[in-house]
């Protein structure tokens, strides 16, 4: 569903990404890994819009959108949880999840049911503010209002930071279930090796900005990813 094909980005002067390729399927997690600093979140920035390539093409279901703003993406089907969850503290938990409706057909603006059956949290605290809820009811949420818009391209900017461990795996749940739906591509960004590990089918890694190791989980050198993303 989404192909990069040997993009470019630039801040300014400066060059984040050097002919970047990549892909996600539906039915899939395609992880991006790599030290900090190395591209990518720009990456993610690319595929959803926030920040324009300087060459190469970014293609959805085969149309070309590499010029199209990032509202015009989320319509189509992309949709993005930011590194550092990026709610609005002021508006009730229910408030956040109807952001997403503006996207939506009138027949469509409602949350959909399976929301609270996988964060069942959010649908106890519907009317308190996003800013009182702690940092991992916080990324619940922010899946949560991504998932409101029926996405089919789901991308995760280091969704396990700063994240206890119990709310970490129960993420990992979530990921898992709306990757065996079979109709979503979910782009990972991650820094947690196992966790990575252990969900994505594709594993991508970055080293200043250029893709230095890709392929299927299975048949990557562990010892080999392990030298490109340790600190």
């Amino acid at each position: 569903m989404l192909n990069v094909e040997a993009i470019d980005l630039h801040y300014g002067a400066a060059i984040a990404l050097r002919r970047v390729c990549l892909q996600a399927v539906p039915g899939a997690v395609t992880c991006l890994l790599g030290r900090n600093g190395v591209g990518k979140t720009s990456l993610l920035r690319a595929v959803t819009g926030v920040h324009p390539v300087s060459h190469g093409r970014i293609m959805w279901n085969g149309t070309d959108i590499t010029r199209l703003p990032a509202y015009q993406r989320a319509a189509l089907g992309i949709a993005a949880v930011p590194q550092g969850r990026d709610i609005f503290p002021l508006l009730t938990v229910k408030e956040n999840l109807e952001t997403g409706f503006c996207l939506l057909p009138r027949r469509q603006r409602s949350v959909p049911a399976e929301i609270f059956d996988v964060f069942p949290v959010l649908a106890s605290m519907l009317g308190r503010r996003g800013g009182d809820l702690s940092g991992g009811q916080q990324q619940q949420l922010a899946i949560a209002r991504a998932l409101v818009i029926r996405p089919k391209l789901l991308v995760l900017d280091e969704p396990t930071e700063g994240i206890q461990p119990s709310i970490i795996k129960d993420i990992g749940r979530v990921i898992e279930m709306l990757r065996g739906r079979g109709d979503m591509a979910i782009l990972l960004v991650e820094q947690y090796f196992e966790f990575a590990r252990a969900l994505a089918q594709t594993i991508t890694v970055l080293d200043r900005g250029r893709v230095v190791l890709s392929g299927p989980t299975e048949s990557l050198d562990e010892r080999e990813l392990q030298s490109h993303i340790a600190v």
